[in-house]
């Protein structure tokens, strides 16, 4: 795990010596309290539910903005090459690479806690804490299993901006799968399966304030099977 931990560390350290980190913090942020604030102060409504219904399609673009330099750079640059050399496994690097961009994701998270404080301080129905940190926990999960379908798609292309739209696009498409749009027009038997695999339903179950495990176990499995693909891609590469 220590190796792991250093990849974390010198991953987690590179978003920062590059202005995308800032511009994406910054774009996130300006977003958020946009909608949140224009909610308040045109609709009358001091409540989270526009912030966290908004949030899933905020992830869309920002999260392939964290994943586009995962590998594209360094397929770019030739230090994949040196990299497979050094004493690790591909699995750490992948691993490495992908805690760092989750723990930079709930940095973002954090920045945006002042909204609820706000909707504590002036609503007067207040807050329920237990649904917010349902809440909380629901993006989390979304924008890790996010992360881990954007590392695998920049794991193809040395180009970061084909990194960026393939992210978008195969985000997009987890999206879809489970929208109504969708479902409506799909067979009867397909219906079902289809709603279970949209990333955004379970997310919603979850913001409920209700966190049923079937939803972790979902988001989980995402994870791990996105991940494992990012492996064998890196892994192919020794091949190449």
């Amino acid at each position: 795990m220590s190796k792991v931990a250093a990849i974390l560390n010198k991953e987690f350290r590179s978003y920062w010596y590059s202005p995308i980190a800032y511009i994406v913090i910054t774009v996130f942020i300006v977003l958020v309290s946009f909608f949140f604030f224009r909610g308040f102060y045109i609709i009358g409504d001091a409540s989270l539910r526009g912030f966290f219904g908004l949030l899933p399609w905020l992830f869309l673009f920002v999260v392939p903005a964290l994943t586009m330099r995962q590998w594209a750079e360094e397929l770019h640059s030739g230090t994949i090459e040196t990299l497979m050399t050094k004493p690790v496994m591909d699995w750490q690097i992948v691993i490495g690479k992908y805690l760092s961009a989750v723990l930079f994701l709930v940095i973002m998270l954090v920045l945006t806690l002042p909204l609820p404080l706000t909707v504590a301080g002036i609503s007067q129905s207040g807050i329920d804490w237990g649904v917010l940190l349902a809440n909380y926990i629901g993006a989390l999960l979304l924008g890790a299993a996010y992360l881990a379908i954007g590392g695998w798609a920049g794991s193809f292309t040395s180009n970061q901006i084909v990194a960026f739209i393939l992210g978008i696009v195969l985000i997009f498409v987890g999206i879809m799968i489970g929208e109504g749009i969708i479902t409506m027009f799909a067979p009867g038997f397909l219906a079902t399966p289809l709603q279970y695999l949209g990333l955004n339903q379970h997310f919603t179950s979850i913001a409920r304030g209700v966190i049923d495990t079937r939803d972790i176990i979902f988001y989980l499995s995402v994870m791990f099977l996105f991940l494992y693909l990012t492996v064998r891609a890196v892994e192919s590469r020794k091949w190449s």
